[in-house]
């Protein structure tokens, strides 16, 4: 590791040098791929040098611990600084791992109601609410692409793209089905009521990322229902497009005109497609299922929100949160971390 980690040293001091040269913004293409090169090694390096700090450190008080006159001082340096080495190596260990790919990029989450009738829609509609709020304390944007709800105000189905830096790393773990328990506004007698909600994250894929032959795309178009105006229900500008050899169906009415919405669809669609390649080249390499902690799997139950007794558990990392309203408004950090840092210990476990 430490060879590697000489070489990322090597590499960070060439793109320092070269971003300095005069000429270095003439192509701006290829200086933005090293500038995006360089802030993604800066961490590791200075993580690196911290560590080489330690080792000195550690080093200088074994050698002054001959003095009697300074054996003790020197003994607590050189434990700090050992302690401190140890804790810098794990989180070099990490930093190496290899990164996925697609974790910089937007997303597009898709939102259903499942068991639970209206009470699920209502959930759902809790859902979409509490992932806006939490892109809002991100400083990430929120792009519909469909939204179908219901006369109580629930949702049967919300798809939207989540536009920011780094997205897909913070909202790959809410993929799988989030279960409620709460006594539902339609409820007379005040029992608590069990319902489900899936959700799906999907990287956002552009067309040239995927290929799609538009032989294989039958587009058909329909006016809009729900919230949207006076265009609703006089034009068709909804676009709904099916891809013939996958059976992949994909629906956007939240635009004006049925250009940007198949537009929206095609996107939507690269990104299915994506997903669907990306588990089948899984299956044949490893020949097993994803890790629970990853990116979830959409029939399992990931989540559980009990609103009686003020608490969410999420059951891939035992962690129990007692401070629902928060959670509902978007306070999600403490959740995807305990993830995040569990699908760090098991990569890293797998890469011993």
């Amino acid at each position: 590791m430490l060879d590697k980690l000489r070489a990322v040293s090597d590499r960070y001091e060439e793109l320092c040098a070269k971003s300095e040269q005069p000429d270095f913004y003439a192509d701006p293409k290829k200086a933005a791929a090293l500038l995006r090169e360089k802030n993604d090694l800066e961490p590791i390096v200075e993580t690196y040098q911290a560590y080489t700090s330690a080792v000195q450190d550690m080093e200088d008080a074994q050698e002054l611990m001959s003095d009697p006159e300074m054996r003790e001082l020197c003994q607590e340096t050189f434990l700090e600084s050992k302690a401190k080495k140890d804790e810098l190596y794990r989180q070099l260990q990490i930093l190496l791992l290899p990164k996925d790919p697609n974790d910089e990029k937007s997303v597009i989450v898709e939102i259903r109601g499942g068991v639970g009738g209206e009470e699920s829609a209502l959930f759902a509609h809790s859902l979409f609410r509490m992932y806006s709020m939490y892109a809002a304390k991100m400083g990430w944007s929120i792009e519909l692409l469909n939204y179908n709800d219901t006369e109580l105000g629930g949702v049967k189905e919300a798809d939207f793209i989540v536009n920011g830096r780094g997205a897909y790393s913070r909202l790959k773990y809410e993929s799988g089905v989030h279960r409620v328990q709460r006594v539902p506004e339609t409820e007379s007698g005040g029992r608590v009521h069990t319902s489900t909600a899936t959700v799906a994250v999907l990287p956002e894929m552009e067309e040239v990322d995927v290929q799609i032959n538009p032989a294989d795309i039958e587009m058909q178009v329909y006016r809009a229902s729900g919230a949207g105006g006076q265009h609703v229900n006089k034009t068709s500008s909804a676009v709904r497009l099916i891809h013939k050899p996958s059976g992949i169906v994909v629906a956007c009415q939240e635009e004006r005109s049925q250009v940007q919405n198949r537009e929206k669809c095609m996107r939507m669609l690269a990104s299915k497609l994506y997903e669907i390649e990306q588990e089948r080249i899984e299956s044949e390499h490893t020949g097993m299922r994803r890790s629970q902690v990853g990116t979830g799997m959409r029939n399992e139950r990931i989540r559980t929100y009990n609103f009686p007794q003020g608490r969410v558990t999420d059951h891939r990392v035992n962690l129990t949160l007692y401070k629902i309203d928060s959670v509902m408004d978007g306070a999600l950090d403490e959740i995807i971390d305990a993830l995040a840092t569990a699908d760090q210990a098991e990569k890293l476990k797998n890469a011993q």
